[in-house]
């Protein structure tokens, strides 16, 4: 593997990158959220920039500013669009071949780079894969803990048992009491409804700036949602209960299927199982080759892991 190394320039700082190279002119950046650098949990970055560098497909994992080895104060995932957009001009500038770009995030990664499409509207951004991304409000929380936590627990006849003898205290019913509240939207301020918003909507909560980046950009896209994860599962819960989600999703597919969304069977937020990983390196290049080459084969059945 010849990978290289590439320093950066973004804001009067500098990041570090690393390019593994391909012969396609579809390439991936890898968008890395949250307190992690470029290797990924368990190396998922480096494992997925790997494999599709086998298919000749090219790929910059990189570390943001006040992160890894580059330098600068760490920021949100709500502040990356710089970097994000310094590190595809290094990669368009080291490899002048690719012309398509294709935004690869985990978690807070897969939303900075929504939240990047909402901001910048890049032509290069030819596609997205957003595994497990996030939208954390206090009632997608709410509502993930109130339908896959406490309606299992109070299936369980343990529970009653320990709640008659005294063994599950008040403390507990108030926690989901208070839940029930919070996932009904009792005392949450609502947001404006999608058809209400104007253009100018940088001051939204991100969730809706993400469902405007992807309506905006309006790119194929490929969701990634791990089977055992709260994150994945708070997702599901807020796009199916939000009408910018909601229409941006038939727009995709109305627009010769661009939307692609899998379940990982028995997989964890990082993907910390072999089998789960593979089975994720395996569909983005699957979904890479179908959706960004027409003149590849079909798609084909997905593999006995999903």
């Amino acid at each position: 593997m010849n990978e290289q190394a590439l320093l950066i320039p973004c804001q009067g700082e500098q990041l570090l990158g690393i390019l593994a190279p391909g012969t396609s002119d579809v390439a991936v950046l890898v968008v890395v959220g949250g307190p992690q650098y470029r290797a990924g949990s368990h190396r998922l970055f480096v494992q997925l920039c790997r494999h599709l560098a086998t298919q000749g497909i090219g790929s910059l994992r990189f570390d943001v500013r006040g992160m890894g080895d580059s330098s600068g104060e760490q920021r949100s995932f709500e502040q990356l669009s710089d970097d994000i957009a310094a590190a595809i001009d290094a990669l368009t500038q080291a490899a002048p071949h690719i012309q398509r770009v294709v935004l690869w995030g985990l978690c807070d990664g897969a939303s900075a780079a929504l939240l990047y499409c909402h901001e910048r509207n890049d032509p290069r951004v030819a596609g997205l894969c957003l595994l497990n991304p996030w939208v954390r409000s206090v009632q997608t929380l709410a509502k993930t803990h109130v339908k896959h936590y406490y309606l299992q627990r109070l299936r369980e006849p343990a529970f009653w048992k320990k709640l008659a003898s005294g063994g599950v205290g008040g403390t507990a019913v108030r926690e989901l009491w208070g839940n029930v509240r919070r996932a009904t939207g009792a005392g949450v301020k609502a947001e404006p409804s999608f058809s209400d918003r104007s253009s100018a909507d940088a001051g939204l909560p991100f969730p809706a700036r993400m469902a405007r980046g992807l309506q905006r950009r309006s790119a194929p896209t490929l969701l990634l949602l791990s089977e055992n994860d709260y994150t994945a599962k708070e997702f599901t819960e807020h796009a199916a209960g939000d009408p910018a989600w909601q229409q941006t999703r038939r727009s995709l597919n109305a627009q010769y299927g661009r939307w692609r969304e899998l379940e990982l069977k028995a997989a964890d937020h990082t993907l910390s199982q072999p089998a789960a990983k593979q089975a994720a390196l395996e569909q983005t290049h699957r979904w890479l080759v179908s959706s960004l080459d027409p003149q590849s084969a079909p798609l084909g059945a997905p593999p006995s892991r999903l």
